[in-house]
């Protein structure tokens, strides 16, 4: 698990976020929280092959592996059975970071990304985490 500082400095140090698992639905948390995001400067990528169209004005993509732009941070909003297969997508495409949202954990998938280098959270929501350690903080891309 990251450190808070270390929380801190990818909230900070990141400018592209995949959401996998992104939901067209603004009542989903998933959208809620992308929303929230690109309110605060940070470039969203949907990730969900059964989205069509655009979803917050961006265009999504059926997973990682189509993502033809560096990612820094691949955020999960799927069940936890589906994390191992996301997080060999994440180490493929070369993400910066895991993060696994509230009631997503799986401790292999995480050991197997710390394994090739990526830092992993879990059963974090990043909008609150990001309320609380980036108060009066710019992100470097503002």
């Amino acid at each position: 698990m990251m450190s808070e500082n270390e929380v801190r400095n990818l909230l900070k140090d990141a400018r592209t976020i995949a959401i996998v698992g992104m939901s067209d639905d603004p009542k989903r948390d998933s959208n809620g929280v992308a929303r929230f995001l690109k309110r605060n400067g940070y470039g969203i990528i949907p990730v969900n092959p059964n989205l069509e169209g655009h979803v917050i004005n961006e265009r999504p993509y059926a997973s990682l592996r189509d993502i033809a732009q560096p990612v820094d941070v691949v955020v999960i909003f799927r069940r936890s059975e589906f994390v191992p297969e996301i997080v060999e997508d994440a180490i493929a495409i070369g993400a910066r970071a895991v993060w696994m949202q509230l009631g997503v954990v799986h401790n292999e998938a995480a050991e197997r990304a710390k394994a090739a280098g990526i830092p992993v959270t879990m059963d974090r929501c990043m909008a609150i985490e990001h309320r609380r350690l980036m108060r009066g903080i710019e992100p470097i891309h503002a």
